[in-house]
């Protein structure tokens, strides 16, 4: 292989050095802010302007541009850097807030060590771990056995998935009782009057639609119920219920740029569109409720993971969902 050919990558490469998914990059293609060049078999391959260029889409995507602001700023046109710009600058301060805290308090135990005061039991380990975030455990309710179940360092974006019938619903049900002041968002969203939207609902769904969703009732309930003030948490129901692949893909982008300062989310999910598991990072985790009614578990999304076979065998695509569609698990009356 030559030096100049050695430069151009594969798509699955391409990606990874990208830090996304290989389904991102093919969206980046099929909006046209990327266009890769065509070996002679047909595959796409990146060579340095493809991923000079994807290197910009992903810088922007990570400042909450949609992808319809995405091509105006590769356009030239730079009007939506302004409020992106300025959010990244409040996320950045709140953590240079935080840090300087934390300096606080290693100033604070330094002056103690030198007046000849050790630091309390626990205080170094406190100050040098990051913040778990905060835990549960409950006891599980039918199908299981009452088993304890515990939590522990909850995630901004969390996923339950689960065959059917393995009590998966149970359990969203479950952790939206154990969470204090969190709320369950159940499938009757979609049964709600239409209403004028919020302000900050329409401000989501222009940008979701900007990013190829398609507006429709399902949506919007679904954005009402996400943007709600109050809870501390939400727990959701079947979160892709009426939505279709491309609006699927702007909504999961769109809750992922929320970063770890947003609010819990549990998402009931049988979809490969919301549960991407190559695009899972450190902000999410799945959680697996196995066929066999043992206790839930923590799944990496590594394959080769204890539970990452099953969880990908729990996934579909929309259309195979849309077939499966009114599937329910039953349970037989006791004789």
């Amino acid at each position: 292989m030559s030096s100049s050919s050695a430069r151009f990558l594969s798509a699955s490469e391409a990606a990874r050095r990208l830090g996304v998914s290989a389904k991102a990059l093919r969206l980046y293609e099929q909006r046209g802010l990327v266009t890769p060049t065509r070996t002679d078999a047909g595959w796409r391959s990146y060579g340095p302007g493809e991923m000079a260029r994807g290197t910009e889409i992903v810088a922007l995507r990570a400042l909450g541009l949609s992808l319809a602001q995405v091509a105006r700023v590769l356009q030239g046109d730079a009007a939506g850097l302004a409020p992106a710009l300025a959010a990244h600058q409040a996320l950045l301060e709140g953590r240079v807030r935080q840090l300087g805290g934390t300096i606080e308090k290693v100033r604070g135990l330094r002056a103690d060590l030198a007046r000849g005061q050790a630091p309390a039991a626990g205080e170094l380990a406190r100050l040098l771990q990051p913040a778990e975030g905060f835990c549960i455990a409950f006891e599980l309710p039918w199908p299981w056995g009452g088993e304890r179940f515990e939590l522990r360092g909850i995630r901004p974006l969390n996923y339950i998935v689960g065959p059917l019938g393995s009590g998966k619903t149970q359990l969203a049900i479950r952790l939206a009782e154990a969470i204090p002041g969190a709320a369950f968002l159940g499938l009757d969203r979609f049964a709600s009057p239409g209403a004028a939207l919020a302000p900050a609902v329409a401000e989501a769904l222009a940008w979701l639609v900007e990013d190829g969703a398609t507006a429709s009732d399902a949506l919007v309930a679904l954005l009402a119920g996400l943007m709600a003030e109050g809870p501390s948490a939400l727990v959701v129901d079947l979160v892709e219920q009426g939505l279709d692949e491309a609006t699927q893909q702007a909504l999961i982008a769109h809750l992922r740029r929320r970063g770890p300062e947003g609010r819990p989310l549990f998402l009931l999910t049988r979809s490969c569109v919301i549960l991407d598991l190559a695009a899972v990072d450190d902000e999410e985790s799945i959680i697996l409720c196995p066929a066999n009614h043992s206790p839930p578990t923590l799944v990496a999304p590594y394959p080769g993971s204890a539970g990452y076979e099953a969880v990908a065998t729990c996934l579909a695509t929309p259309q195979v969902r849309a077939r499966t569609q009114g599937v329910i698990a039953w349970r037989p009356e006791a004789a």
